[in-house]
């Protein structure tokens, strides 16, 4: 797993613990729903500037967003099967 998908991993799980939708999360931070879609999927780059804005919106540190954690990679299976159904 590169480093863009280790960032997309977090940033998707740390979302949906927040509870919210990309749409509401990401527009609430002035950024672009469909762009921060692609860096959820590891396919787009993020800037530092973002990651820390992100990070601490979550209540976490930058670190958390580019550390790899194995449960996050196991939940963020799970969200992707949910998100599929409800679709």
């Amino acid at each position: 797993m590169n480093l863009k998908e280790v960032v997309g991993m977090n940033l998707k799980y740390y979302r949906y613990q927040s509870g919210l939708s990309q749409e509401k999360f990401y527009t609430n931070l002035e950024l672009n729903p469909k762009y921060m879609a692609c860096i959820e999927r590891g396919s787009e780059n993020i800037t530092v500037d973002h990651l820390e804005e992100i990070a601490y919106k979550l209540g976490i540190s930058t670190y958390e967003l580019v550390t790899y954690n194995e449960e996050h990679a196991i939940s963020k299976k799970r969200i992707d099967e949910r998100e599929k159904i409800s679709s």
